[in-house]
């Protein structure tokens, strides 16, 4: 049997299971690849919120990354949690060095509102980053904290997208669900656009949104599909997950990744 496609996540860990490598790895496994992992940090963390997190050393995340791109190979690459200017920028480096698709999902701060990624970084993810990602990710606090657009109604999202590509990514998906109304997304290159639309669920069990969408992006991206198929197929699995998403703990549940293999 032949391997299938394989996909390397340089993210940070959710002790509680819910996003990060967790749920990176989980949303590979149910869309049919081979989920591969860097870890970044580590974090104490639940469905209240995030209690600690430590980075780990830059050394250890590039060792980490060599020793799977360089026996194992990879056919996409996912980002997360990334803390420090320094480890942004060495990440930065080793995706430029491959030659797979990367997603770059721009984590600023957590479901709960705890900060990941520490202010003196953001130039870093504007000028490093951003520019080797093929595809970037950010939800609407992530868009104000890199551009400093405010978005408060779907035709802002184009205002948004167009701040972020001149950062240099070559798509960028401007994600609306804090928006009211229906779950909708904006991809576009600048030139091309699809307006993806989704109903909203009635389920607050929402936490691993984006660790789930960017990895889901991945994955499509490394079976061969087209940016806008991957993120469409993308976009529906994110969509079923949050509809089955459940309680665990006292705070906010996680989606549930094997909703489309029940």
């Amino acid at each position: 049997m032949s391997a299938p496609p394989r996909v390397l996540t340089v993210a940070g860990s959710d002790s509680g299971g819910g996003a990060g490598i967790q749920a990176d790895l989980k949303t590979m496994l149910a869309l049919g690849v081979h989920g591969m992992s860097v870890l970044t940090a580590v974090t104490a963390q639940n469905s209240l919120g995030v209690q600690g997190a430590w980075g780990l050393p830059v050394d250890a995340v590039r060792a980490q990354y060599r020793s799977v791109v360089d026996d194992i190979g990879v056919q996409a690459v996912k980002t997360g949690m990334l803390s420090s200017a320094e480890l942004v920028e060495t990440v930065a480096d080793l995706i430029a060095g491959t030659d797979a698709p990367a997603v770059v999902d721009p984590v600023g701060v957590s479901k709960h509102g705890d900060p990941l990624l520490a202010a003196s970084a953001l130039d870093s993810v504007r000028t490093r980053l951003l520019p080797v990602a093929t595809v970037a990710t950010p939800n609407l606090d992530e868009v104000a904290r890199l551009t400093d657009v405010r978005v408060a109604s779907e035709p802002d999202m184009r205002r948004a997208a167009e701040a972020v590509l001149a950062f240099g990514p070559r798509w960028v998906v401007i994600k609306g669900g804090h928006l009211p109304g229906d779950a909708v997304d904006l991809l576009t290159d600048g030139s091309e656009e699809h307006w993806l639309r989704a109903p909203r669920h009635d389920n607050r069990h929402t936490h691993g949104t984006g660790c789930t969408l960017a990895s889901a992006i991945a994955s499509e991206l490394a079976k061969g599909r087209s940016v806008p198929d991957a993120v469409k197929a993308a976009k529906a699995y994110v969509t079923g997950a949050i509809a089955e998403g459940f309680a665990l703990g006292a705070g906010i549940g996680p989606v549930n990744h094997a909703w489309n293999l029940n």
